[in-house]
């Protein structure tokens, strides 16, 4: 269980994220919603601890997460994997290897570089390019995928972490609306067949509500809104989104997830 106490991050006397209290149950997808300067991308920093809480808790199954340092605060970021919207990968090293940058955690910086991955570990890094359709890309330059092969890749590397938690930070934002689908549906069978809870942040509320089983709304950094999709009346939806609402209600993706696997590779082979 993930759970936020009064959790505070201000830059000046400016407050990015204004005192939200959740809890969030293993296995749960939440998408995250609001306009631009929200506090959406900093609250999930702050999860992760790649930004720093000025108040407040974050605390994992009883950890509290906000505290620690050193290589727990490297356990804990390895147990709360990160998905970029700009991908994150490097472009000349292969596909396989940049998803195996995933286990830098348990070998180190410089074994990692030096590419020292046992047999084990590269069979674990196939297996998660294969759940995304991207094995056959496993020897390919980075820098040769289009985008959506990209984050495709990029949320490969987070699955060989052994994640509990999956941050998702605008995974769909730079992609087309095909690519968007399958990054989407990869997201949501990820949460429902390994049980990982799902954190994305969405700017467009079909997304959302297609996706997810939660919404939280913030506005100015404060939690206006916490339900099911069901529950956010499209009343709600525009005042989250104020200014940026005429785009936050463009079409959004159609899940694919629970559809028959042969209909998925055929969805994945069509955006390869």
């Amino acid at each position: 269980m993930l759970e936020f106490s009064g959790l505070t991050k201000a830059f000046g006397n400016h407050k990015a994220v204004n005192n939200i209290t959740l809890t969030i149950p293993q296995g749960q997808m939440v998408g995250v919603i609001g306009r631009s300067g929200a506090g959406k991308s900093t609250l999930l920093r702050m999860i992760n601890r790649l930004a720093a809480p000025t108040e407040g808790q974050i605390r994992f199954d009883g950890r509290d997460v906000s505290a620690l340092k050193g290589r727990d605060l490297l356990a804990w970021r390895s147990e709360c994997a990160m998905v970029f919207q700009q991908f994150n990968l490097v472009g000349r090293m292969s596909v396989i290897n940049n998803v195996l940058m995933g286990r830098i955690f348990h070998h180190g910086f410089a074994t990692a570089m030096l590419q020292a991955f046992s047999a084990e570990e590269r069979a674990l890094a196939i297996r998660a390019l294969d759940r995304l359709g991207m094995a056959h890309t496993a020897l390919q330059r980075a820098e040769t995928l289009s985008g959506g092969q990209m984050q495709r890749v990029a949320i490969a590397r987070a699955l060989v972490q052994r994640p509990k938690v999956m941050l998702a930070d605008e995974p769909i934002a730079s992609l087309d609306p095909l690519n968007a689908k399958v990054v989407m549906d990869a997201l949501r069978r990820i949460n429902q067949e390994d049980g990982i809870t799902v954190l994305a942040n969405l700017h467009t509320l079909d997304t959302a509500r297609t996706y997810c089983d939660r919404i939280v709304g913030l506005m100015s950094g404060a939690v206006v809104f916490d339900g099911t999709p069901d529950q956010l009346t499209d009343r709600q939806a525009r005042e989250i989104y104020g200014a940026e609402a005429d785009d936050a209600f463009s079409e959004g993706v159609t899940s694919t997830a629970l559809t028959p696997r042969t209909q998925v590779a055929e969805t994945l082979d069509s955006a390869a």
